[in-house]
């Protein structure tokens, strides 16, 4: 039976690898969807876990399936943490994206580990999980998820912009969702200030006092991707494979490397939202308390820039998995067409119920 209310987990780990997001949710439908979350919190990853998840796509497909295995039974046990942690009694699935492996949706291959049938009796619950992979075998790029969310629960914004691993936007464009992903940010960011000994830099102080390298730039915005037309995607294996080397052809001084790419991002962003004018984008995603990409992100645009309350910020993604998973459960349309360029709208995700 359709309900019109319904308590989840939503879970989301990303590919800045600062953790995993978790949220205890109520959706709720009266004409239109409203949530409520109750408790969130970011699990983060240990040395020995951030060492795996990011060289998985050095893996073969045997090593990938051990790790699998292995990250299957950490999520479980990271998930089942949380639900006794907040007292958590009424649970009508726990919603997950997993953790992205392989993202190649022009080869027509997606990988998400931490999607195994055991999660379902690991957690004792039903689990909706793996939303990629139907989308890609529909011809689509499996990304972004989110935006069918961005249209349902935060329909009073013109755009939702999510500063994360990578930055991605959607919006209604002729009476159509669209959303693409526009650039890296963390996941380059992030990189480079590890050389410095910081796992990220903190408010965008060390971006600030370097020197943006032009010639850097120029080489940056002309990359093919900014010039292809939406649905698009980004994957970690796009970055090393053009961001990357450019960057270290120039062999810049860290803070000069991070002042470059911030304006990077700021540039590409702001031409995305300035397609329309006078227009409110909500932002979120670790991205935001990086103030200096949020001040060069304002320079270059007119547009009303909104920055919520923290526990949207944090933990949008994770709410919209779960919302994924309430739409999945209901058997309603999760994934768009318009946006993944799949063969048409459908409703994604694998589930899985626990043996009894």
């Amino acid at each position: 039976m359709v309900k019109s209310k319904y308590n989840v987990i939503g879970i989301m780990s990303g590919t800045s690898l600062d953790g995993i997001d978790l949220i205890y949710a109520t959706f709720y439908f009266s004409k239109t969807w409203h949530f409520e979350i109750f408790c969130a919190e970011t699990m983060a990853y240990n040395n020995a876990w951030k060492h795996v998840l990011k060289d998985l796509i050095s893996f073969d497909s045997e090593e990938l399936l051990q790790v699998d295995t292995k990250y299957t039974i950490y999520l479980s046990e990271v998930i089942n943490n949380f639900i006794y942690k907040n007292g958590i009694k009424r649970i009508d699935a726990v919603c997950s994206h997993g953790h992205t492996a392989w993202h190649q949706p022009d080869k027509g291959l997606t990988y998400q580990i931490g999607n195994l049938p055991q999660i379902a009796d690991l957690l004792n619950e039903t689990v909706v999980c793996d939303f990629r992979v139907q989308d890609v075998e529909l011809g689509g790029q499996g990304a972004p998820l989110v935006p069918i969310g961005d249209k349902l629960l935060f329909s009073e914004y013109d755009f939702c912009l999510n500063l994360g691993g990578f930055a991605n936007i959607s919006s209604d464009f002729d009476g159509a969702r669209i959303a693409y992903d526009i650039c890296p940010v963390n996941i380059v960011l992030n990189k480079y200030v590890k050389r410095l000994g910081f796992d990220y830099d903190d408010k965008g102080h060390i971006a600030s006092t370097g020197t943006v390298h032009e010639g850097l730039l120029d080489k940056l915005n002309d990359l093919d991707f900014y010039k292809a037309a939406y649905p698009k995607s980004l994957g970690l294996e796009w970055v090393d494979k053009n961001i990357f080397p450019l960057v270290d052809s120039f062999q810049l001084e860290v803070k000069d490397i991070l002042k470059t790419f911030v304006e990077h991002v700021a540039i590409q962003i702001s031409s995305e939202i300035n397609k329309k004018n006078n227009v409110s984008v909500l932002v979120t995603g670790g991205g935001v308390y990086n103030d200096y990409v949020t001040n060069r992100l304002m320079h270059h645009s007119n547009n009303h820039i909104t920055i919520p309350s923290k526990s949207i910020i944090e933990f949008k993604e994770a709410l919209i998995f779960g919302f994924l998973g309430v739409l999945k459960l209901r058997n309603e349309v999760n994934c768009l067409q318009s946006v993944t360029g799949a063969k048409q709208n459908h409703s994604s995700g694998k589930m899985y119920h626990p043996k009894k």
